[in-house]
């Protein structure tokens, strides 16, 4: 684990530093509304409202949308263990694989329960130098707790040893 963790956890709560990150490091994330709405360094959950601006033409939350707060939900764990890493750590998203199951309507929570399986990642490449790759899932719930979508995300990552 990332005894950082904990400062990028604050960083990423405050309201004010949050809005800035998702303007530097995510605009597209920050205008259609995603929130995170739980952070620890086991899980991560990030919200999206159906609204105007992000809708599709049959009246539901456009699938690359969803697709941003899935990879959130993930991706803000990796951001967590590799923040302020001595050696420093890269991170990238390599694959991506999605099932949708209903319509997305209203507000949609998608939560990974895999930040213990990206910390290990993280301490095997600082540990071998070599980069490694795992697979993270998330999985969105609509308001009555229907699964709506499914993503797999595989990450690697890789230290930058000199």
């Amino acid at each position: 684990m990332n005894a950082n963790f904990h400062l990028f956890k604050r960083q990423i709560t405050n309201p004010v530093k949050y809005r800035l990150f998702m303007l530097s490091k995510l605009p597209m994330g920050f205008i259609s509304g995603l929130k995170v709405v739980e952070l620890n360094e086991s899980k991560a959950a990030v919200a999206v409202r159906f609204k105007w601006m992000n809708q599709n033409p049959f009246r539901s939350i456009y699938f690359a949308v969803l697709s941003m707060a899935a990879e959130l939900s993930t991706g803000i764990l990796a951001f967590g263990q590799v923040f302020q890493r001595k050696p420093a750590v890269s991170m990238l998203v390599v694959k991506v694989e999605a099932e949708f199951y209903k319509k997305a309507v209203g507000k949609i929570i998608f939560t990974c329960t895999e930040g213990n399986k990206i910390a290990d990642a993280v301490e095997q490449t600082i540990a071998t130098g070599e980069g490694v790759t795992i697979q993270c899932v998330s999985v969105g719930l609509n308001d009555a707790n229907d699964e709506v979508a499914r993503f797999i995300f595989t990450w690697s990552f890789k230290a930058k040893i000199l």
